[in-house]
């Protein structure tokens, strides 16, 4: 179910702190390798500068209003994640950007000798999925694959008259 929902995207919505220590969401185009997410984000872009302050970065995933079965319960996913910068003469950073390639092959050619780009490196630390009403997980696993249901014996609150 997880790998399925996640594999429907090429996008991912990020959320970063910016330097007023507030809350900064935009997307960027991933790509998953080793288990790693890789964001290739230029300095001119707002995110690419708060990831470059403050490491912390999550990854939202959620599906598409238009498709879901009900707007309240979208099906979604978090990753929470640490990233780091992959340096340009690494063998990560051409291997990444030939993956980015097959993506966008004029983008990147154009984009990968520009000294404002960074390869972003983000290692998922935790993430949260929910499927549904009462479908709400921590993921888990070495491979952050694994769906392990919260406990749910709270419930949802109802009001007594």
């Amino acid at each position: 179910m997880l790998k399925e929902f996640l594999n429907q995207f090429k996008s991912t919505i990020l959320g970063t702190i910016d330097k007023n220590n507030y809350p900064f969401n935009s997307y960027s185009v991933f790509i998953k390798h080793n288990n790693n997410y890789y964001v290739y984000l230029s300095d001119m872009a707002k995110h690419a500068q708060n990831i470059k302050s403050n490491c912390k970065v999550s990854m939202f995933f959620i599906e598409d209003e238009n498709k879901c079965e009900n707007i309240f319960a979208r099906k979604r996913v978090v990753f929470q994640a640490q990233a780091s910068i992959i340096k340009r003469d690494s063998n990560k950073f051409t291997e990444i950007l030939n993956e980015f390639e097959k993506i966008d092959k004029k983008t990147v050619q154009i984009t990968r000798n520009m000294i404002d780009f960074n390869l972003f490196e983000l290692k998922v630390i935790y993430g949260e999925a929910v499927f549904g009403f009462g479908k709400a997980y921590t993921i888990s696993g070495e491979k952050f694959d694994k769906l392990i249901p919260k406990d749910s014996s709270a419930g949802h609150k109802h009001i007594t008259k």
